[in-house]
């Protein structure tokens, strides 16, 4: 598409530019189109795939290496189609296949946001990307085997505020890009939507009704968590996770109360067994500490020395830490996000009264922590025990170091690992 010349920020309305910017809080853009340390939305954020490392690009309206020549219907395109403004396919990591679900209103709104931002010059990383997968016409291929462009339709069955939490769920919100299993050739498996996926070696759970969660959720433990990033029978977003809540703090709460009541439905009414179990978990949490405080093996004694102290205080977060028989982490499938947590620890919200744990990266090694996962999940969950614990410690503590290399750019380099609020 032609080139434009460069809109003046003063061209745009201030309630349109307003909008926008909640929109772009919705879709977590700034997130993934900004380095830790860098300017905002001027991208070169390492997104690691099974086909290699995509770099994230320049929003910014500068002219030359962001979208400041891009006209509305370019970046329109780009959203429904995934196509840049010189014809070149985009690769779905920018996820086009929800937002192909925007309506044009806000669309324009989230171009006059990006177009009043503050122009960076910052050109594009390239990305790395091994034979045949750095060839951009096979992405027409995925297309036509995996791109819908259908608008979202409301459900006339359903109330407005459902219809509103779908709409954003499905659309911006992107939420299934993460929590939703892959195929072999990286498109969403239609047939397991929100069953849980993988994100940059942390696991995005099940939204459905295979949750791991030890309480099942509801729609008020939702709205809770999404809006200050914790509850106290769920725990504390971390990972990816973190940054999603951390900028729905910043929308209308109107919008954050349908994302959770159309969440509250998929994951459904817990059963009878189910809701039975939670209930035992909450009385058992409220009766006696979660797990034996006595130091009879290597994983307790680190466990008393190390985590007692704050799990068991009693005390509400920042000076206490959850009571672990809720925690999620210890009871999924595999232990990636506990390890995660365990290495980079908790860092609390600027200026804010929030949840905090230190990292042990540096003072555990892999032998150490493995074996206090390993005691925690034998102490706290009543899942079978993990296999190949130690494996994926290596595994977390080698990504670590590989996020931190890959993603020092030429204009910026994080500060430590736990760029993103990950390893």
């Amino acid at each position: 598409m032609a080139a434009i010349d460069p809109p003046s920020a003063r061209t745009f309305d201030a309630d349109l530019v307003r909008r926008g910017r909640e929109l772009a809080a919705v879709g977590n853009c700034s997130d993934c189109h900004t380095t830790r340390r860098g300017p905002n939305f001027a991208g070169g954020l390492p997104v690691p795939t099974p086909f290699g490392t995509i770099f994230s690009s320049n929003i910014t309206p500068d002219p030359e290496t962001g979208i400041g020549r891009w006209s509305e219907e370019a970046f329109r395109r780009a959203m429904r189609s995934g196509v840049d403004r010189g014809g070149r396919h985009l690769y779905p990591t920018f996820p086009y296949d929800h937002f192909t679900h925007v309506s044009d209103e806000d669309d324009r709104a989230l171009y006059a946001y990006l177009m009043t931002r503050e122009p960076v010059q910052a050109p594009l990383r390239d990305n790395r990307l091994s034979f045949p997968y750095n060839q951009r016409i096979l992405i027409a291929g995925w297309k036509l085997l995996f791109l819908r462009r259908d608008a979202y339709q409301p459900d006339p069955g359903k109330s407005a505020e459902w219809n509103r939490g779908a709409y954003l769920v499905e659309g911006l919100a992107h939420c299934g890009a993460c929590h939703t299993p892959r195929n072999g050739l990286g498109a969403e498996r239609a047939t397991a939507t929100f069953a849980g996926g993988d994100v940059d070696n942390w696991q995005a759970y099940a939204l459905n009704a295979q949750s791991p969660s030890p309480v099942p959720w509801n729609e008020d433990a939702l709205y809770a968590y999404l809006c200050g990033g914790w509850h106290p029978d769920h725990g504390t977003a971390r990972g990816p996770m973190a940054e999603v809540v951390s900028n729905l703090s910043s929308i209308p709460a109107g919008d954050v109360r349908a994302i959770a009541t159309y969440m509250a439905g998929v994951f459904g009414a817990p059963t009878p067994d189910r809701q039975r179990q939670g209930e035992a978990v909450l009385a058992q949490a409220k009766s006696e500490s979660t797990v034996a405080s006595e130091p009879v093996s290597e994983g307790a004694a680190i466990y008393a020395a190390a985590c007692a102290t704050c799990h068991e205080s009693g005390r509400a977060p920042p000076y206490g830490g959850i009571n672990l028989a809720f925690s999620t982490a210890i009871s999924a499938p595999d232990p990636r996000n506990l390890a995660n947590i365990v290495l980079s620890g908790v860092r609390p919200v600027e200026g804010e009264r929030s949840p905090i744990m230190p990292g042990f990266a540096a003072s555990m090694d892999d032998g150490q922590i493995a074996s206090l996962l390993k005691y925690l999940r034998s102490h706290v969950s009543k899942q079978p025990a993990w296999s190949g614990v130690s494996e994926i410690v290596e595994e977390a503590r080698r990504t670590q170091t590989a996020f931190l290399q890959t993603a020092a750019g030429p204009r910026n380099a994080p500060a430590d690992p736990s760029q993103r609020d990950q390893p």
